[in-house]
């Protein structure tokens, strides 16, 4: 099951890159201060850099919040793809550089699901990671990871944070800053899943796993640590900084196909024991391709996902007060048929965001919820935009959250051509 699923997913985008312009900057306003929640937010356009119809697969981070981090994938039949990014300033609601080339490669895996990401750590540096196909199997591809120390200039020679050598799945990855210079990065590693997968072994042998490493600052990696021997197959993982270190979220698999949502925190160098964000109860018989978001500000944590476990699709939020070793119940954002889920959150001293995709009858459309840090209070509700394309064309989409005013992004696909946009959410 988990071979065909990530058979159907693998995309075949039409996309292409140049040394194009940036696009104008917005003529919307600019906040360095957080506004009062309560106050009615509105949708404003936000160009996006000039990029080539077929761009797809975005990944949107907020560094220190006085940027953005935007960056996305281009593909083209017969032609390489191309993994690029794009800086904006917040200060000058500009987009600092036309877009920048991160890697180009025939081998590099391209999948609707398991996308690149891309993060800025403290010491200036770059880091980006992507996927390369290391077999001729659909789901043979392995996690590699690079930094550049010069804007993006230049990258160094990719690496594999996993060094198991196997020709099997390895992706759905989560990145974070390390207390110090470098990087920590998990992913989930099919190492295990050669040959037993099929059979259907959920133990630990034969098993999706999901593990861990860190890197410092001259790419110089640390010990793997297992941290799930049994994970849901093909669900993206997210992590956040706490105040107490970095709380790792993904959808778990029991024995029983049991696939609900988990949360782990690296206490010093110590994962602890994963425990359900809430126990949903979904017994899921194949991965239904759908993985958690976190967000952190402080202590305060928010987590939403995705679960059908009542019997018909959902789209949940839980709030923890103390970095993820509790969580108070789940508030049930929407319910029915038309629910996608792909949620996306954000967190800062004021407020919760929390992003997601429905289709109905009438196609697409993307949703965001702004409530009370704890989740007790929505202060609005936000339809941010009506899509042409439908299904799996129109990926996740992306949310970063700085001064108080949040920054959408997502996949739009018309006539089976795929392309970004961008939204901003702002005080009336």
């Amino acid at each position: 099951m988990r071979t065909a699923i990530l058979a159907l997913a693998v995309l075949g985008l039409v996309a292409g890159c140049g040394d194009e312009a940036p696009a104008p900057a917005a003529d919307v306003p600019s906040s360095t201060a957080i506004a009062d929640p309560a106050l009615e937010r509105v949708v404003t356009g936000w160009p996006l850099p000039a990029m080539l119809p077929g761009s797809a697969l975005p990944d949107l981070v907020a560094v220190d919040g006085d940027r953005l981090l935007l960056s996305w994938i281009n593909s083209q039949p017969g032609r390489r793809h191309i993994f690029q990014f794009s800086s904006y300033d917040l200060a000058g609601a500009r987009w600092e550089t036309a877009p920048a080339t991160i890697a180009v490669g025939n081998s590099m895996f391209v999948n609707w699901a398991d996308t690149p990401h891309i993060m800025a750590t403290a010491d200036g540096a770059l880091w980006a990671h992507w996927l390369q196909k290391n077999g001729d199997a659909p789901a043979a591809y392995d996690v590699v990871l690079a930094v550049s120390r010069d804007g993006g200039r230049r990258w160094s020679e990719p690496v594999r944070p996993h060094a198991d050598g196997t020709r099997t799945e390895h992706g759905f990855v989560s990145m974070w800053r390390q207390p110090q210079d470098g990087l920590g990065i998990a992913w989930l590693d099919g190492r295990n899943t050669a040959g037993a997968h099929a059979a259907g072994g959920v133990g630990a042998d034969g098993a999706m796993t999901l593990r861990a490493t860190s890197f410092d600052a001259g790419l110089r990696g640390g010990a793997e640590v297992e941290i799930d021997a049994s994970v849901c197959d093909c669900c993206q993982t997210s992590a956040a900084v706490t105040a107490r270190g970095p709380l790792l979220v993904y959808r778990g698999r029991t024995a029983g196909e049991v696939r609900d949502i988990l949360a782990t925190r690296l206490d010093g160098d110590a994962w602890t024991p994963p425990k359900p964000v809430h126990a949903d109860g979904w017994e899921m018989a194949a991965c239904p391709v759908n993985g958690p978001a976190v967000a952190a500000h402080g202590e305060a944590a928010v987590v939403g996902w995705y679960t059908a476990a009542s019997g018909e699709p959902e789209v949940r939020v839980a709030h923890s007060a103390d970095a993820g070793d509790s969580f108070a119940a789940p508030v049930v954002l929407d319910a029915g048929d038309a629910v996608h889920g792909r949620v996306a959150v954000a967190l800062d001293p004021a407020q919760a965001w929390i992003l997601w995709l429905r289709e109905d009858g009438e196609g697409q459309s993307l949703w965001l919820s702004r409530r009370s840090p704890d989740l007790a209070t929505e202060y609005q509700r936000l339809e941010v935009a009506r899509l042409a394309g439908r299904g799996r064309g129109t990926g996740f989409p992306q949310l970063a959250v700085a001064g108080g005013v949040a920054h959408v992004v997502w996949t739009d696909a018309v006539d089976g051509v795929a392309s970004l946009h961008g939204a901003r959410i702002v005080p009336r």
